[in-house]
């Protein structure tokens, strides 16, 4: 690939884990990995899910306590405000990247119309 293409990709890379979104989002992945009962909840559900999916593989119904003992740890999970930072976070985050694929799509539009070649 085009070097300079590279060298611009390095740099915007560098631009985004500068900018306020991407350390809030940072900011937010520590407390929720600090938060113990946070932790613990994340851990459970993963057990869960991979109970539910073994069933499911398996063509077996999981169970009924599987399913509410998930239903109740996701809604503890939801209602965490270290887990519900850690989502608006993201979700800030998301937003500009989505703004800067934006962008980049512009550009790549202009590219395949410009006459101009850039080496």
């Amino acid at each position: 690939m085009n070097e300079a293409m590279m060298e611009k990709a390095r740099d915007l890379g560098r631009m985004i884990g500068q900018t306020d979104e991407y350390k809030a989002l940072g900011r937010a992945r520590q407390n929720l990995d600090s938060d113990r009962e946070a932790v613990e909840t994340l851990n459970r559900l993963a057990e869960l899910e991979a109970e539910i999916a073994s069933a499911l593989r398996s063509g077996q119904e999981p169970s009924q306590e599987a399913q509410q003992a998930y239903e109740a740890s996701f809604s503890r999970l939801q209602g965490s405000a270290v887990y519900q930072a850690l989502v608006a976070a993201q979700s800030n985050f998301d937003k500009l990247l989505g703004r800067v694929n934006d962008e980049i799509g512009k550009g790549i539009e202009l590219g395949a119309q410009s006459r101009i070649i850039l080496s």
